[in-house]
């Protein structure tokens, strides 16, 4: 099976949609925010591909440190004054997860974020992805209030979490 990383696509929203509802049913989306961070920010939206088959993808943009946006929600436009770039999902479906596809997709991730002059990854993790974001140099940030409204817009038990773009973590 040959796998790899490529641009994401208009076409490619459909088996997104899909990869979404499998790996993150929790986290429900529509398919406008998707839509709209690839219209916004192409060079940070990859699908991964096995065999010609669209098997997971990352979606990251520009954003301000510390001012994710809520769960389902429409950016409008990048921000001004973006400092770090925002890991808004990355995810594998379980049939190909464990081939490495996560590691590749995280140091294309980090070359984008370089590229852009973005010294800062950040994400919200999920409970049960905290761990593989830890072990990728990730830390949780203390955060205000209004991070707080926006956390709960998820769910219980997210960490927002934060890592230089630039620092290389050994692999395990």
């Amino acid at each position: 099976m040959t796998m790899g990383w490529r641009p994401m696509a208009a076409g490619d929203l459909d088996a997104v949609m899909g990869i979404a509802a499998v790996v993150h049913p929790s986290y429900p989306e529509r398919r406008e925010v998707f839509a709209e961070r690839q219209a916004l920010f192409p060079a940070g939206c990859l699908v991964a591909v096995a065999d010609d088959a669209v098997v997971g993808y990352a979606v990251t943009h520009p954003a301000v440190t510390g001012e994710p946006p809520g769960l389902d929600t429409l950016l409008g436009a990048l921000p001004a004054g973006a400092d770090c770039l925002y890991l808004h999902d990355v995810a594998i479906l379980p049939a190909v997860q464990g081939r490495r596809l996560g590691e590749a997709a995280f140091e294309r991730i980090r070359a984008v974020a370089v590229g852009n002059g973005l010294a800062v990854l950040a994400l919200i993790a999920t409970p049960s992805a905290r761990p593989y974001w830890l072990r990728h140099g990730f830390a949780p940030v203390a955060y205000d209030r209004d991070l707080e409204v926006k956390l709960a817009t998820y769910g219980d038990g997210l960490a927002y979490m934060t890592r230089p773009s630039r620092e290389i973590i050994p692999p395990e």
